[in-house]
């Protein structure tokens, strides 16, 4: 069966997703991140996390129908 993005677990799964995808990019730039937690650019670094949660988002609706979740090799487990 083939997720659809207008099913309540398809976004659930995006949405978990999208945050574990921005919580790695800004972990990893914060280790990036030669001078120091206090002198980094901020707004340079939550650009780039945005930026990866958009392209989580966009990955799961592009691959939405083609398998059993938000992703090619991803699936939603049902709750009973």
């Amino acid at each position: 069966m083939a997720a659809t993005m207008f099913t309540k677990a398809f976004w659930v799964a995006t949405a978990e997703r999208t945050v574990r995808t921005a919580a790695q990019t800004l972990i990893a730039t914060l280790g990036l991140n030669t001078t120091g937690v206090l002198d980094l650019d901020w707004g340079q670094a939550l650009s780039l996390t945005g930026s990866a949660a958009l392209l989580a988002v966009l990955t799961a609706l592009s691959a939405s129908g083609t398998g059993d979740g938000p992703g090619l090799t991803e699936t939603v487990r049902t709750r009973t």
